[in-house]
């Protein structure tokens, strides 16, 4: 049994014409797909995978589901079993409901985030190829993300009535399907309140995040870029296209990652992040931020939390 990595996050947006644009002309991604129901498939130069984003129509904004790649495809068999002996139900999504991917195992996560699992997408090569390959394309274009890297989810965390899904998250995510803990934020009397939590199934920093906040909800993805020039020129991109940025470059303290956030049109938040940070093991020590170090942790340059970081997601 082994997941793999992030393999798409399908977002609701407002107005596809635009958003559409965005991710292609802000982030860089290609069209490759758009189904009978409107949807479009997008990807990027560096995936080999056929789609990494998923656009749907609706009225409001935010994540309806995010999908992991495991290995083969007994794994989602075995972990059928583990994830309803949890007590989580899943349901069983027939291939092809996707396009060109195999069957699906959904559930919803203790915060009420719906997951999936998958072993099988169709493979359509990245944009340079496998043999003797140049290091990027010729036809690059915006920011030039080469592959959809993570993603964060806001939970419920309540410490007055007891709540906390990013505990609840975090333990099934470990104990249930095989994901490690590399970084997380403990706050409250004694530091007992885990309140973010950065978790792996790979060697980077971070394959999927959980912060604490009034509800649940969708805080943002994010596209890896190779340098911290890379994520200047980002945001050069942005500048020019007139992109809405909610925190311009800088380095983040947990994970070490150099970044900049900003929105798609339907207020959908986006991240460039360039930087390996460290390589990401198993039996690496847990990396704890306390609460007074809390803004270093996220602005590691200035020390200070911008409120529309934590205020604002869909």
């Amino acid at each position: 049994m082994n997941v793999l990595r992030i393999g798409h996050v399908k977002l609701r947006v407002m107005d596809m014409p635009e958003a559409v644009e965005h991710y292609e002309k802000t982030l860089g991604m290609y069209k490759v797909h758009e189904d009978e129901q409107g949807d479009v498939y997008l990807k990027c130069w560096d995936e080999w995978d056929k789609y990494s984003v998923i656009l749907t129509p609706s009225d409001r904004a935010g994540m309806d589901h995010v999908a992991f790649k495991v290995r083969q495809d007994s794994d989602l068999d075995t972990l059928h079993e583990r994830i309803e002996a949890w007590g989580i139900g899943t349901r069983w999504l027939p291939e092809n409901t996707l396009p060109d991917t195999g069957r699906i195992l959904a559930f919803k996560l203790p915060s009420g985030h719906d997951m999936y699992l998958y072993a099988h997408k169709a493979l359509v090569g990245t944009q340079v190829g496998t043999i003797n390959p140049d290091p990027w394309p010729d036809n690059v274009r915006g920011a030039g993300a080469h592959w959809l890297d993570h993603c964060l989810l806001m939970c419920e965390l309540n410490p007055e009535t007891g709540v906390n899904t990013v505990a609840e998250n975090t333990r099934f995510m470990v104990e249930c399907l095989g994901f490690f803990l590399t970084e997380q934020v403990m706050v409250g009397p004694e530091g007992a309140i885990q309140a973010a939590t950065w978790l792996s199934c790979s060697t980077t920093p971070h394959d999927i995040a959980f912060v604490g906040g009034p509800t649940s909800g969708f805080h943002h993805m994010a596209f890896f870029l190779d340098s911290w020039h890379d994520v200047l020129k980002a945001a050069d991109v942005m500048a020019k296209r007139k992109v809405r940025i909610d925190v311009a470059p800088t380095r983040h303290g947990i994970t070490r990652g150099e970044t900049i956030y900003f929105f798609d049109p339907s207020g959908n938040r986006n991240e460039t992040f360039a930087g390996l940070g460290y390589l990401a093991q198993p039996d690496r020590p847990v990396t704890t931020w306390s609460e007074d170090r809390l803004g270093s942790g996220i602005f590691y340059h200035t020390g200070e939390l911008v409120a529309s970081f934590t205020d604002v997601y869909t």
